[in-house]
């Protein structure tokens, strides 16, 4: 019956016609940017925080004698009771044996300063073969490899091109000469995280196990990758609480604080969005309620006066709302699902990554948000009809067949 109505043409034509069209058109936008903020939240949140952790990992184990975890003069032999007990919990997804120092990366033209991380055979390079625009990692066999990759930023500022061979000075003592190795492109890879891209350089551990005099044991960090970014501190302190004395434990949370924080601040900007949108959504469901009622006060004189009860008659003026506000929202759904999926897909806003650390707008939304959005929007818009809908016992039926 409410369809009927509101679909009738003596009811479009009305003064409230251009109202309930702009009170669904509020809704439906105010879905849209909700089901946006949210995804595009959620998807800077988790791609940052992926690129961190599938090049440094989620936390790292180092030496507490070591001034940075990057470039680790001290190193540490995790015992096989420890390396066990670490992937005996069920939060962490891999452990990795790391070895980085400092070294000048030297070329015919320029120079520069970068991180050489060293990684064994393995080395697990699933989420960083996401970053690779061209050739391949170096594959690491009982010899020792002189093949690395290297991030596009480094390969640009110093002219460098797949198969193009450059230096790299490492640091040996203070009396001693620099040990000078020379290595060639195998890869360059691109994550868009211009922070990490420009610092580290991957190639065979052995390179600066051999430099240090170290033993196969001997690595400069654990990097320990887990299942779920949630688990972060949970894990980080069960790890610090549970390793040797001598071992320093560092999430990147910690080391990439001002990051995490940042990113932390997409939490209240949705809360902020989805709050005055939701007012936006509730005041405009009102005003077409309150048009309403006024616009059919000789209808609600004449039901009364026919025996109709305020409730049966309120009752229809919200069964009315609601009907516009499941259009609004399922309109906004559909536009909003819609334009979510072609970002995901086409990737048409691009973003720079020197700011935003990602090339695009990432996406990032599950069902149970939209369910939950959905839910929010509708019981809060359906509460606020609520109090504005006692209009209706307002109308005194003498007055209204009077004044026909």
């Amino acid at each position: 019956m409410t369809k009927k109505i509101i679909d009738a043409k003596p009811y479009k034509n009305s003064i409230s016609a251009p109202i309930i069209k702009i009170g669904v058109l509020a809704i439906s936008i105010s879905v849209i940017v909700m089901i946006i903020s949210v995804a595009v939240g959620l998807g800077m949140q988790i791609e940052i925080k992926d690129k961190i952790s599938s090049i440094e990992g989620h936390i790292n184990i180092t030496s507490f004698k070591n001034i940075s975890n990057e470039n680790s003069a001290n190193s540490i032999i995790p015992k096989n009771e420890f390396l066990n007990w670490l992937e005996s919990i069920p939060q962490i997804s891999r452990t990795e044996k790391i070895v980085t120092k400092f070294g000048i990366i030297r070329t015919s033209v320029d120079f520069d300063g970068g991180y050489f991380k060293g990684i064994s055979s393995e080395y697990n390079l699933d989420k960083i073969e996401n970053f690779l625009v061209e050739g391949q990692f170096p594959f690491i066999s009982q010899e020792i490899s002189k093949n690395v990759i290297i991030s596009k930023s480094l390969a640009d500022k110093l002219k460098l091109n797949l198969g193009n061979n450059f230096q790299m000075l490492f640091s040996r003592g203070e009396d001693a000469a620099p040990s000078v190795i020379a290595f060639k492109v195998s890869g360059i890879y691109n994550s868009g995280f211009e922070e990490l891209d420009s610092k580290y350089i991957f190639g065979d551990i052995r390179h600066i196990q051999r430099i240090n005099k170290w033993s196969e044991d001997e690595i400069s960090s654990l990097e320990i990758h887990l299942k779920n970014h949630h688990d972060l501190d949970l894990i980080s302190e069960l790890i610090y609480e549970n390793s040797p004395s001598n071992f320093d434990v560092v999430n990147s949370k910690e080391k990439y604080f001002s990051i995490f924080e940042w990113i932390e601040l997409f939490d209240k900007n949705i809360v902020a969005i989805l709050f005055i949108m939701i007012i936006v959504a509730s005041i405009n469901i009102i005003s077409v309620l309150v048009v309403l009622i006024l616009e059919r006060t000789n209808m609600i004189g004449v039901l009364k006066a026919l025996g109709a009860t305020n409730y049966s008659i309120r009752k229809y003026f919200i069964y009315t709302s609601m009907y516009l506000i499941i259009r609004g929202v399922v309109y906004g759904n559909i536009i909003g699902v819609f334009l979510i999926f072609l970002q995901k897909k086409c990737h048409i806003i691009n973003l720079d990554p020197n700011i935003y650390y990602v090339n695009n707008i990432p996406i990032s939304i599950e069902f149970y948000h939209l369910f939950l959005l959905n839910t929010i929007i509708f019981t809060i818009c359906i509460c606020s009809i609520l109090i504005p809908s006692f209009l209706v016992s307002k109308v005194n039926p003498k007055d209204t067949i009077k004044f026909n």
